[in-house]
């Protein structure tokens, strides 16, 4: 009989928490050993095997929970399992986000002999890669060549002869565009040959790799991927007087080549499987994309124009030298800056034509004269994307297949700009329904140095415009706008639970508000009136919320845009309905949520 109940007894699996297999152990112990085991009190040695193995059962319970949440992507919740998951999705990281901004530099020159003018001699050109530093110990980097003998600059008398009136020096103004950071080289030996071959760099606020070399002088090229062979390298242009263009993108088919790899662990380089010697065959495009007279196949219906090689190994890997890595680390707090708070020049790095025949104390003296001031704000994303926005960017991945062609293939390219470019918070793409063509409006938002909203620069959207003439459609045309910034508050009356204490409550409640909303709105998202009634009853000591108002929020720090806030509701009065070109903020939560207990 006793064998009969054993096997009936049905074993409940959905008991995996400490207490509730404690209580199933218990269960079975005191009905098949009630004359072994007797003594099950806290203190007993019964209940101390018992919660042993509870203990360990549940701990077992936990990392097999958390190992199969990590294995599926719409599960994981780890940063580094998200990131590793979206790369399997054609995902890449684009590493710490960078601010951009525009800067006005002043430089000091010698009067020409005549003392009409400057003396053309002594006008210098700032090399790209001056570094300029904030008041608040922030490092920027001059990312072009700046020349001040541009007829558009602005040039002023900065110094007269006291005894004559005549001007012996001029200042001239110009104007350039920075990036938050720093350059750093590191040197990395590496041995002998291993296929697939990592280096890993190690710092973890890299936001590119600028270059690499190795000790015989040959040059790596990074990749989006390694069956990539075309790369474009950025030449200087010649006839840059005439046709006011910096720079010369070349075609090259690469053999030594790389893809930038960042997680948690730092960022490193990833190479591919071949050696030096092993050169690729390129492919006849017509053999490879076409049918050929007298052929009775075709080797393939496609073909990729960036792939022009038959080397199958993927890229060479460096093997028995050392690798010069050149790059960039951004800013490790907010990069983000004011009006007028880049003031400091680290670094000037100059050129002057037929410099030999100048005076060394007066090209000295002009290299000392430079000054650099932000006009306008330098500004981006200044935070990583949460795991939640990384998922969403991953979905979008997936599909667009590195070309734009919807709506949801616009944002995830934009979203995936590479940092060295610049950083947008937050994108939207809309259809114009007043053109009758494929017009799209992209509208972005960036953020200040005190993570608010504000209007994206105009250096990160000539940057945008470039990374999306890669993957638009010829027959799309894109504008960048600014969409409208409405910023809100909130305002609630709650009833407290008897006995509670009204003013820690108030506290509470705001603090949960100021929380919820901390994360900022996407463009076009509404403002739900039931989420600040949910938040707010999850609150301790909450007996009711009596009442949610919504306001619009103006004065001096505010946008300025207003929104009819009872036209706008939802017909039952449940979210706030935002404009498709308009984005919620919420900018000082301190003053803009408040409440008051009845």
């Amino acid at each position: 009989m006793s064998d009969q109940q054993k096997k009936i007894v049905p074993i409940n699996y959905t008991n995996r928490e400490f207490e509730t297999i404690r209580d199933d152990l218990l269960d079975i112990a005191e009905r098949f050993y009630p004359d072994t085991f007797q003594d099950f009190s806290e203190a007993s040695f019964g209940s101390l095997m018992i919660d042993s193995v509870a203990y360990v059962a549940d701990q077992l319970s936990f990392y097999l929970d958390y190992n199969v949440n990590e294995s599926f992507l719409d599960t994981a919740y780890q940063y580094s399992n998200v990131i590793r998951q979206g790369r399997t999705l054609g995902y890449k990281s684009q590493g710490r986000p960078s601010t951009y901004g525009s800067v006005a530099l002043y430089v000091v020159v010698p009067a020409s002999s005549t003392g009409i003018g400057p003396d053309s001699g002594y006008i210098p050109v700032l090399k790209r890669g001056s570094s300029f530093t904030s008041t608040t110990g922030l490092n920027y980097v001059l990312t072009e060549n700046v020349d001040f003998s541009k007829p558009e600059n602005v040039t002023i008398v900065a110094r007269v002869d006291t005894d004559t009136g005549a001007p012996t020096y001029y200042a001239i103004k110009a104007y350039g565009n920075v990036v938050s950071g720093k350059f750093k080289r590191k040197e990395i030996n590496v041995g002998g040959y291993e296929r697939f071959k990592k280096v890993v760099i190690g710092d973890s606020n890299v936001s590119e790799v600028v270059s690499v070399y190795d000790s015989e002088g040959k040059e790596y090229f990074e990749v989006d991927y390694l069956a990539q062979d075309i790369v474009f390298k950025e030449l200087s242009n010649t006839n840059f007087a005439n046709d006011n263009v910096p720079s010369i993108l070349k075609p090259m088919i690469v053999s030594r080549k790389y893809v930038v790899e960042y997680d948690s662990f730092g960022t490193s380089l990833q190479f591919g499987s071949g050696r030096s010697g092993e050169t690729g065959v390129i492919a006849d495009p017509q053999s490879v994309a076409a049918e050929i007279y007298s052929k009775t196949y075709t080797s393939d219906v496609t073909f990729d124009p960036s792939r022009l090689s038959k080397n199958r190994n993927l890229g060479v890997v460096p093997e028995n030298t050392t690798l010069s890595i050149v790059y960039r680390t951004t800013n490790p707090a907010n990069s983000n800056l004011s009006v007028s708070k880049l003031n400091s020049v680290s670094s000037a790095l100059m050129d002057f034509v037929n410099r030999q025949d100048l005076v060394s104390s007066k090209v000295n003296e002009v290299i000392a004269s430079v000054e650099v001031e932000n006009e306008r704000p330098i500004m981006g994303d200044v935070s990583l994307p949460s795991t939640g926005e990384i998922k969403r960017r991953i979905f979008d991945t997936f599909p667009t297949q590195n070309r734009a062609v919807t709506q949801s293939d616009y944002e995830n390219i934009a979203y995936r700009m590479p940092a060295k470019f610049g950083s947008i918070k937050r994108c939207s793409v809309q259809q114009d329904q007043n053109s009758a063509k494929r017009n799209l409006n992209m509208y972005v938002v960036s953020e200040d140095e005190f993570g608010k909203l504000l209007k994206t620069n105009n250096t990160i959207k000539n940057n945008l415009k470039t990374w999306l003439n890669h993957y638009r459609m010829m027959n799309d045309t894109v504008d960048i706008i600014d969409p409208y910034i409405i910023n809100l508050g909130i305002s609630f009356i709650i009833r407290p639970n008897v006995g509670v204490d009204r003013y820690t409550l108030l506290d509470t409640a705001i603090a949960a508000l100021k929380q919820k909303y901390s994360t900022p709105y996407f463009i076009g998202e509404p403002l739900y009136i039931t989420d600040v009634f949910d938040t707010l009853k999850s609150v301790t000591g909450v007996l009711d919320v009596v009442k949610v108002k919504v306001t619009n929020q103006s004065g001096p720090n505010y946008s300025g845009t207003e929104i009819e806030i009872n036209k706008n509701m939802s017909p039952d009065g449940t979210y706030l309905i935002a404009p498709k070109n308009a984005i919620f903020e919420i900018k000082f939560p301190d003053v803009d949520i408040v409440g008051k207990i009845r």
